[in-house]
């Protein structure tokens, strides 16, 4: 059973604050190429790594450039992210997070949307009961993806449920969430549209005109960020080789 356990560093609200991963034997991981991407691929159930949980600001991520990628706040001219409350949401308004071993691509331009990668983990809402904690790790059921552009960069964002909500079993597709979590689709264009703006920056935009695609849809592409991932872990190991040898 993969098991992990977090290890925080610093204060909350500071820039020293980090969350190290450990996996069931201690060792340091990283949250971005150790924690495998599936939890059950026969059950297209995939591992997501909580950056920021529901109802909070502080724009918590994947540092993907630091040495065991820690989870850390993200930083905007030198001071600490926060996202604004923008009416009528509080914050994030699931669990957001990663799911690990993906990779958006920023020189790959998407045949859906037209855009390139915007160079992280694919992004994750998790829509359960639940608020998870910063590091969690959870398993979690895809049901369907939005495809956000985000200062002209592919940002697709996964629609999922963790496996031990309560209505997991009764959400199996887009639909399902359409039915039974009236207008939280809705909500979650609204704030994917307009949480930059207190920030100063244009509405964001979306392809397919802001609408969800299907599960089968977003497992295909959570899949292709993984190749891209892919290529990223075998182009590290090439410059590793030239480096050292």
């Amino acid at each position: 059973n993969m098991s992990f356990t977090v290890e925080e560093r610093g204060n909350l609200n500071s820039l020293n604050y980090r969350i190290f991963f450990k996996n069931a034997e201690g060792k340091y991981v990283s949250p971005f190429h150790d924690i495998p991407m599936y939890a059950d691929e026969s059950q297209n159930i995939f591992n997501m790594v909580v950056e920021v949980p529901r109802w909070t600001n502080a724009k918590m991520e994947i540092a993907t450039k630091d040495p065991l990628n820690p989870v850390k706040q993200d930083m905007k001219k030198g001071k600490l992210r926060f996202v604004a409350n923008v009416f009528p949401h509080k914050g994030y308004i699931w669990n957001y997070g990663a799911i690990p071993q993906t990779w958006e691509d920023p020189s790959h331009k998407d045949g859906d949307t037209g855009y390139c990668g915007d160079n992280d983990p694919i992004d994750v809402c998790e829509i359960g009961s639940k608020v998870h904690s910063r590091g969690d790790v959870i398993k979690v059921k895809v049901l369907g993806v939005l495809a956000m552009i985000d200062e002209g960069e592919t940002d697709w964002k996964v629609i999922a449920i963790n496996v031990e909500d309560p209505e997991a079993n009764d959400l199996n597709n887009i639909g399902d969430v359409r039915r039974l979590k009236p207008g939280y689709l809705e909500s979650t264009v609204d704030w994917f549209r307009r949480y930059k703006v207190p920030d100063g920056k244009p509405e964001n935009q979306f392809a397919f005109n802001g609408e969800f695609k299907d599960k089968d849809f977003a497992i295909k592409v959570i899949k292709n960020t993984h190749n891209f991932w892919k290529d990223l872990i075998s182009q590290k190991a090439d410059l590793k080789i030239q480096l050292f040898f």
